[in-house]
């Protein structure tokens, strides 16, 4: 018979649900000033700041999926959206032929300056206004070694994607 896993203890458990419970708020929180805001769910808010914050203003599809960790079809559509929405603009990528670039336009870095205001006060009154500025520097302190230790598993876009390969009967094998 095997064996149970060991089960969390209750500061474990405690510290687990209040993380879950004040991340599931504040998306919640960000994801309606967004939509308010600017018309733009999480993830494309996502999209866009990542843009933004880079020098050259792009970055390859691939490496924005890892980043926000988000699947590479969904983060496709999403990135649909924005192209046609006229925030970003896709093209092929100028060192591999089957990557994709996306980079933020004007329009993009307008919305974002029109929902940065906003953002930055939802995350300061529910995330920190309650904390001091060493407890902002202690949890800071907690949750990137956690982050760390979580982005340590090879991205997504490093696994081997399967191709379906056509057998001599008309069926199909998988094969890596």
């Amino acid at each position: 018979m095997p064996e149970s896993p060991p089960s969390l203890d209750p500061a474990q458990l405690g510290a687990y649900f209040a993380l879950i419970e004040v991340t599931s708020l504040l998306r919640h929180a960000v994801e309606q000033q967004l939509r308010e805001a600017g018309d733009l769910s999480y993830v494309q808010f996502q999209l866009l700041a990542t843009l933004g914050d880079s020098p050259t203003g792009s970055h390859r599809m691939t490496d924005l999926a890892d980043g926000v960790v988000y699947s590479r079809s969904a983060l496709t559509y999403q990135a649909g959206l924005l192209e046609k929405a006229g925030l970003v603009r896709r093209t092929p990528a100028p060192d591999d032929e089957r990557g994709t670039t996306v980079t933020i336009t004007d329009a993009g870095r307008e919305r974002l300056a029109r929902v940065f205001p906003g953002h930055i006060e939802i995350v300061s009154h529910l995330l920190f206004e309650p904390l001091s500025r060493a407890d902002v520097k202690a949890l800071a302190g907690l949750l990137g070694p956690v982050r760390d230790h979580m982005r340590a598993t090879p991205p997504r876009s490093a696994a081997r994607r399967r191709r379906k390969r056509a057998q001599p009967d008309g069926g199909s094998n998988s094969m890596p």
